[in-house]
């Protein structure tokens, strides 16, 4: 006499339908924080990239500077300037970026969209360039006021050929404090200054302070060549 095959029983496929539901929960649930931790390393690397490329760029052209003048409203007046929060110097720069040649480059904190960030802006130091066009905005000595330019139609943007332009450095920067050590003629006294405007000669170093959203740069110290030395000094 054949034996009847015993099934599952109607309790037993509702506990198998629930431990491979659970499995199901686990494996996604695995998958998805590895996702997330993948996409965290993806993040931190692609930042610790963009801080090292605005170090670069900060040491090389610093490390260039021109003591240059130029004309502004019929006076001559040197393009080193600086106050706590804006720098301004003269500085070659690779063919690149456009034309190559020496530019009036000025660094400051800008909003671009919606956050703060460190913006290069960029004249060609040519008297045509620097007096303003239909596409090129007209360049201001820090100490006249010119110490903003709104990048916003220009980032990213070449115009007059490459001429002039606009560039964020890095995002996120919470502070981007400079100092500035040297000798002024009225007084002879080397000492650090959170301002240098329309003074003769460079000065002899400048200290740069950067807090970002993902923490505290070490200070950058650049001793600048007056002398014809292109040298970095370690921080203090």
């Amino acid at each position: 006499m054949r034996r009847r095959t015993r099934g599952f029983t109607l309790v037993e496929l509702l506990i198998a339908l629930g431990l491979i539901a659970l499995i199901l929960l686990l494996l996604f649930s695995g998958l998805r924080l590895g996702s997330r931790a993948w996409e965290g390393v993806e993040g931190l690397a692609e930042r610790a990239g963009e801080e090292r490329v605005a170090r670069s760029f900060l040491t090389n052209t610093l490390l260039q500077v021109r003591a240059a003048s130029v004309t502004f409203d019929g006076e001559q007046r040197p393009v080193f300037a600086g106050d706590t929060g804006h720098l301004e110097f003269a500085a070659p720069l690779a063919a690149r970026v456009g034309i190559p040649g020496l530019y009036l480059l000025r660094l400051s904190l800008a909003d671009v969209e919606g956050r703060p960030a460190l913006v290069l802006t960029r004249w060609l130091l040519h008297p045509d360039i620097l007096v303003g066009t239909d596409s090129v905005p007209a360049w201001q000595p820090l100490a006249s006021g010119g110490r903003y330019v709104d990048p916003g139609d220009f980032l990213d943007a070449d115009a007059a050929a490459g001429a002039f332009g606009a560039t964020v450095l890095l995002e996120d920067v919470k502070v981007f404090e400079i100092a500035y050590f040297g000798r002024r003629p009225e007084d002879g006294e080397l000492d650090w200054s959170d301002d240098w405007s329309d003074e003769p000669m460079l000065p002899e170093r400048v200290l740069i302070h950067i807090e970002t959203s993902a923490g505290h740069w070490p200070e950058l110290v650049f001793d600048l060549p007056t002398d014809g030395s292109r040298r970095r000094r370690p921080p203090p």
